[in-house]
């Protein structure tokens, strides 16, 4: 399998690393970005990758130009975009003729949605792991507006007490602003799906939602 993708910036190309978790005989494959925060190794992702392979489904993590920067921040988004371009072209051509969905936590997500509503990439499906629809607390800030624009059927994975996502009622909107959207919503989950209760690991709450996921994929994007 591919190991790195060169991603052509202005300031010249910058080689992303490909994390590959693998199936015996995947029916898909899913391109995983991570969130503004954390790395493409951060264990949530882990966790829902390694799940996601045993359920049957290839799953392909990269981190963004301004994590391999050593950088905290993002940078611009047309970064982002080119890196969902280049790493996807790279993954379609080493696994032709399998569905592949861009998905992603939070940022990475939201990434995936304008690379899709540009036309850049074509996937079979996209999937938000908390889809930030809005600064916390600032919901007269949206970023819903390119959703409609977006071909591929979307599903929207948010936590019920999400501060992105608040109030819900803006997801409802967003969602069926889209030519094909749906949610699957977690009772009492804020942004990174952690509930109240005993606290339970990232890389278990990551691994627990896959099989919902999986199961949408599989109703949406494959025949």
């Amino acid at each position: 399998m591919i190991e790195t993708v060169a991603v052509e910036l202005a300031s010249g190309p910058v080689a992303v690393r490909l994390i590959w978790d693998r199936s015996p005989r995947p029916d898909a494959v899913v391109i995983l970005a991570h969130g503004a925060g954390a790395g493409p190794e951060h264990p949530f992702l882990a966790g829902f990758a390694a799940s996601a392979a045993r359920g049957g489904v290839d799953v392909v993590r990269f981190p963004f130009p301004y994590v391999v920067a050593g950088r905290r921040m993002p940078g611009p988004a047309a970064h982002a975009v080119a890196t969902w371009a280049a790493v996807t072209q790279a993954v379609a051509a080493a696994m032709p003729g399998v569905p592949l969905v861009a998905a992603g936590k939070s940022y990475g997500g939201r990434m995936a949605s304008m690379a899709a509503a540009e036309g850049v990439i074509e996937p079979a499906a996209l999937v938000y792991l908390g889809y930030p629809l809005h600064p916390p607390g600032r919901p007269d800030r949206p970023r819903a507006e390119h959703l409609p624009r977006i071909v591929a059927p979307q599903l929207f994975v948010s936590g019920t007490l999400d501060p992105f996502v608040d109030p819900l009622v803006d997801l409802d909107a967003a969602v069926s602003s889209c030519r094909d959207g749906s949610q699957l919503r977690i009772e009492g989950a804020r942004h990174s799906f952690e509930v109240a209760g005993p606290r339970l690991e990232p890389a278990v709450i990551g691994a627990e939602l896959a099989p919902g996921v999986l199961a949408w994929i599989r109703a949406r994007s494959i025949d």
